[in-house]
């Protein structure tokens, strides 16, 4: 796709985004009811019903690509695909223990893979009514519906340190810790869901190193708009650029580092 087409697409995928974070906090003002999946991690049904209005809303658009969406995989339904074809990945509801715990920090995610790379996505985070976008090397925030889009970039790490943003719920602090041997640091922040790659992506922080399971849905949204801003996700054990169309592993992502414009490892 050229980047006209990409930016037409990511206009189109936008309310599908808003829609899924109506449906969310309409879940939350009747009750939050918490089930547990196959593998034991939470489900609400605000997951199931935000996904559902993306899934219509992307057929919709008539293109013919096929949808993973995280719901659809644990109930079994993930469609039949190369790993190299042209997919959705939607996560619905990034962050359910984050939701759960009504931290506010949970996201609806989209992204469009093509050639096993994210070109396009959008993070909704629907409790604080932020918005994050990016395709190609084009990547924007909106703080509020009545607040004006504005560009964001990834920045270069500053002399004072290192800003690293952590997760809330997951992660190895003693692999972290090796890490950063070396590197000055100058705080933390803890964060949920998707938002730890947009706190990069605006210039925020610096390093999101994620090490423990994720899967496609959980990062491809937030890795093109980081992409985007100009920052990078690659491997924790190879430094090669985090893949995705990875089916045989069930979509599964090796750990990972997300980093900003400059900082390599």
């Amino acid at each position: 796709m050229t980047k006209d087409e990409l930016a037409q697409l990511t206009q189109k995928i936008i309310p599908a985004a808003l829609r899924a974070g109506e449906v969310i906090e309409e879940q939350v003002k009747k009750g939050i009811k918490v089930l547990r999946k196959d593998d034991g991690s939470p489900v609400t049904a605000a997951d199931q019903l935000a996904e559902n209005e993306i899934i219509a809303m992307l057929e919709s658009l008539d293109l013919g690509f096929p949808i993973v969406g995280e719901e659809l995989v644990a109930d079994g339904n993930a469609p039949i695909f190369k790993g190299a074809a042209t997919y959705w990945l939607v996560d619905a509801l990034d962050g359910t223990k984050e939701f759960i715990k009504g931290t506010g920090e949970y996201t609806v995610n989209i992204a469009l893979i093509i050639d096993k790379a994210p070109v396009l996505g959008v993070v909704y985070a629907p409790a604080q009514d932020k918005l994050y976008y990016g395709y190609a090397d084009k990547a924007y925030k909106r703080d509020g519906a009545k607040s004006a889009i504005e560009s964001i970039k990834a920045r270069k790490t500053p002399e004072k340190g290192l800003t690293i943003a952590t997760s809330r719920s997951h992660g190895s602090t003693t692999k972290v810790d090796t890490l950063l041997e070396g590197h000055k640091v100058e705080t933390v922040i803890n964060s949920g869901s998707s938002l730890k790659f947009c706190l990069i992506a605006e210039g925020l922080a610096d390093l999101y190193p994620r090490y423990g399971r994720t899967c496609e849905w959980d990062t491809a949204a937030a890795h093109a708009i980081l992409n985007a801003a100009g920052g990078s996700v690659v491997r924790a054990d190879n430094g090669e650029v985090l893949a995705y169309g990875k089916i045989t592993e069930r979509f599964y992502n090796p750990e990972f580092l997300a980093l900003n414009k400059n900082l390599k490892f």
